[in-house]
């Protein structure tokens, strides 16, 4: 019983990880940023394919309607990508990755006014501090930086479509296994982010064979492992609790832009990370005393 708890905060880990290093390879990639999330979303849903077909030949067939779930998810993928993956192109690392995981606010507020869940003051407490120690990572950038709001503003955007996301993926993972969700997700979504693409004028062709290898990696351990790993999460724990912890995501990417992008946070930053991990803490504690008070958690 233990083993199946911990597991799956052991994915919400591993999945923070994979996707910490996001704008890193964005940044590595000498395309245009909605060109580098397509061939992540390409490549991975090509990979899955293998993975795909053994669950469907081992588990029911997915109802019609119950596709519907992975459909929209892929939709608000490709519009995550394609925005956030802009947003790098204008802004720090750091900032994008902390303002595209804003996602905790928009998820919470829907499943409070929307959806009427239950959310203990310790859960908005810890929230706050969440959210609150992400600001002071990111503050200090504007104040160096006031000319990147084009960034930030990218970066906001495509925290509501990622809270899109999470929340159709908290209901569709009732229905659909972790693997063929993924993929479902991951096909929708490449052809959403080809549409914008097309429509964008740019080109698939004519990279480096070095970008090429950063498309690869992306694909493989941001979407494959990260996206993997947090859906399995969410099929077990609420998006709730899922989005506040996923905050930890742009502190590990301040940290790993040090020696990556030559990027330095200042004092302030580390100590809004500090800020920010309480707040994660607060937020998982929160959940581990509602199930404890569940008849049958």
């Amino acid at each position: 019983m233990t083993h199946n708890r911990l597991l799956p905060y052991l994915a919400l880990a591993v999945g923070i990880t994979a996707l910490s290093m996001s704008a890193m390879f964005v940044r590595w990639a000498d395309a245009p940023g909605t060109i580098t999330g397509f061939y992540r979303l390409l490549i991975s849903t090509i990979l899955f394919i293998p993975f795909f077909i053994r669950e469907q030949t081992r588990r029911a067939p997915i109802e019609f309607k119950h596709l519907l779930f992975p459909l929209f998810a892929g939709i608000f993928t490709a519009l995550d990508f394609a925005v956030w993956n802009t947003s790098v192109e204008y802004t720090t690392a750091a900032n994008a990755t902390l303002l595209g995981n804003t996602s905790p606010l928009w998820v919470a507020l829907f499943a409070f006014f929307v959806l009427r869940e239950k959310l203990r003051g310790n859960f908005w407490l810890g929230l706050t501090l969440a959210l609150s120690g992400a600001t002071l990572v990111m503050g200090s950038d504007f104040l160096l930086h006031p000319a990147l709001g084009f960034g930030d503003l990218l970066a906001c955007t495509a925290a509501v479509f990622y809270a899109a996301y999470q929340l159709i993926t908290q209901n569709g993972r009732k229905h659909i296994d972790p693997f063929r969700y993924i993929w479902l997700v991951g096909l929708s979504a490449t052809f959403g982010i080809f549409i914008i693409n097309v429509l964008l004028g740019n080109s698939f062709v004519g990279y480096t064979q070095n970008t090429w290898v950063v498309f690869l990696a992306t694909a493989v351990v941001s979407q494959m492992i990260g996206y993997l790993s947090i859906s399995y999460a969410l099929g077990h724990l609420p998006a709730s609790v899922v989005a506040p912890t996923l905050v930890g995501q742009p502190i590990l990417t301040a940290i790993l832009a040090i020696p990556l992008l030559g990027e330095i946070p200042l004092p302030i930053q580390w100590i809004g990370g500090g800020i920010a991990l309480a707040g994660i803490y607060i937020v998982n504690q929160a959940h581990i005393q509602k199930k404890k008070e569940l008849p049958n958690a």
